[in-house]
């Protein structure tokens, strides 16, 4: 069975393993962008990292609010300013 992130490139996995580190970018957005689902995020990043920061990741992301759309407490995205530009 071939991975789903062997046509990534090296860019491009660097980029979702970013973003899986934010705490603010859902799962959803990494799907939305690369066509990774959550457990394939998790196969990457336990592919490319070593041990004990993949084991510090998945402590991180284990049940936080922000990386699952359905459980956050708001809509998208940051707080925006009204007297920001472009608001």
């Amino acid at each position: 069975m071939s991975q789903p992130f062997a046509d990534l490139s090296s860019d491009d996995r660097d980029r979702i393993i970013e973003m899986a580190w934010e705490d603010r970018t859902p799962f959803d957005a990494i799907e939305l962008q690369f066509g990774l689902k959550e457990k394939e995020v998790i196969k990457l990043m336990r592919r490319e990292m070593k041990a004990s920061s993949f084991r510090m990741w998945r402590k991180r992301v284990t049940g936080r609010s922000t990386k699952h759309r359905q459980q956050r407490s708001f809509e998208a995205g940051r707080f925006r300013s009204a007297n920001q530009k472009g608001s």
